[in-house]
């Protein structure tokens, strides 16, 4: 005995005419007592036309596309993507002339001084006399005051290559306190910025020491 559905898969045979007398049955016989075939029958007696086209053996074959329909997709994307750049380039112009002028105005006022940065006066350098305690050694300085202490432009040659020197300040009262260090470059001349928390008005002398903690050199302030 047939299933429902296999009788269902029967019902365009039996809308075009065809089937066995036997099948043909089976299916009146079906569809007396099943609305959902009836419903479905119905909808395919207009199509009764447009299935006699059918080829069944030709129910396996895959269908292919038109020929050309690929490069006429890809032809119509590309128009596509130029239509919408050529109506964003003119907005992107647009909003970009207002910086460009104010590009335009600043580069203007750089020429005529409205922009320029304002230049610090030179910092007031003291020049201070050096004793020199080591004979190869030459050295020059200035002193430099600041609000937050006291700062030595130390310009010299002769220090024993790659030895470290060390700065230091003396108070007034005493008090010794560390200036920084530097490395010795032999004859190469030498321009070293040694910054003291010492300031100017509380500041007696400096020295620089060795490695040895021997003075190399000392100046009274």
């Amino acid at each position: 005995m047939s299933t429902h559905r296999e009788l269902r898969e029967q019902l365009g045979v039996y809308a075009l005419g065809h089937g066995t007398p036997a099948e043909r049955a089976a299916v009146r016989a079906h569809l007396d007592g099943c609305a959902g075939c009836r419903a479905e029958l119905a909808s395919l007696t207009p199509l009764r036309d447009r299935l006699a086209l059918v080829d069944p053996d030709r129910l396996d074959d895959l269908p292919a596309p038109p020929a050309g329909l690929g490069d006429r997709v890809l032809a119509g994307i590309a128009a596509e993507e130029s239509a919408e750049r050529a109506a964003v380039v003119p907005l992107r112009r647009r909003r970009w002339l207002p910086a460009a002028a104010a590009a335009g105005i600043a580069a203007a006022g750089f020429g005529v001084g409205w922009l320029v940065r304002p230049v610090p006066d030179p910092l007031p350098l003291e020049p201070v006399a050096v004793q020199v305690e080591v004979p190869q050694v030459q050295a020059t300085a200035d002193v430099v005051p600041h609000t937050w202490g006291m700062e030595v432009q130390l310009h010299g040659a002769g220090f024993t290559p790659g030895e470290v020197y060390r700065a230091q300040v003396t108070e007034d009262d005493g008090r010794v306190v560390p200036a920084g260090e530097f490395l010795g470059t032999g004859d190469a001349e030498m321009v070293c910025n040694l910054n003291s928390s010492v300031l100017r008005e509380d500041a007696a002398s400096f020295a620089v020491l060795d490695s040895s903690g021997a003075v190399v050199l000392t100046s009274s302030l």
